[in-house]
């Protein structure tokens, strides 16, 4: 998995040297992604959150790298097709805005809750890893505070099957 980031950070360094300026990627998809429309469901509130579905190897390993920029009542979604043990984490490498990920079972229950910060290093082993420790199934990444100010903790629940999908493409 980190031989393909690898590949992929070769591509953006490439992409933002030819560009000549580091805003061409600034708030754009380096990838496209599926979107769809999520519940979050806590003991207080029940939030309406615009997710982009990480589904595939490719796109669950670029994520949000690069992006600058996420709207308060958006987020990534990562799914999984099998159980991600609680040592899969995930980590931060060009990744330019801290994000809260909250891991989540089966049944869309939160099982743990992590604050990620952006990795300044420009080698990727210099970037911590951020391990679940919970076994996990999918990963909601929002702005990094977005948790605490809903008050949403471990047990709450994202609806995973009440979505409905429609196609984002990235922007050149």
């Amino acid at each position: 998995m980190r031989s393909t980031v690898w590949a992929i950070a070769t591509i953006l360094v490439a992409v933002a040297c030819r560009q000549g300026n580091d805003a061409a990627v600034s708030d754009s998809a380096i990838i496209s992604f599926d979107t769809a429309h999520v519940r979050l469901v806590s003991q207080s509130d029940t939030l309406a959150l615009i997710v982009e579905l990480a589904k595939r190897p490719e796109q669950r390993e670029v994520g949000l790298m690069e992006r600058r920029h996420l709207p308060d009542s958006a987020g990534m979604l990562f799914l999984y097709d099998a159980t991600e043990p609680d040592s899969a984490g995930f980590w931060m490498y060009r990744t330019r805005i801290p994000l809260d990920i909250a891991f989540m079972d089966s049944a869309g229950v939160i099982r743990s809750i992590r604050r990620m910060l952006p990795c300044e290093t420009a080698l990727a082993q210099g970037c911590p890893t951020y391990a679940p420790g919970a076994p996990y199934r999918a990963a909601l990444e929002v702005n990094a505070g977005y948790f605490d100010k809903h008050h949403t903790k471990v047990g709450d629940r994202l609806l995973l099957g009440d979505t409905s999908t429609r196609r984002s493409a990235a922007r050149p």
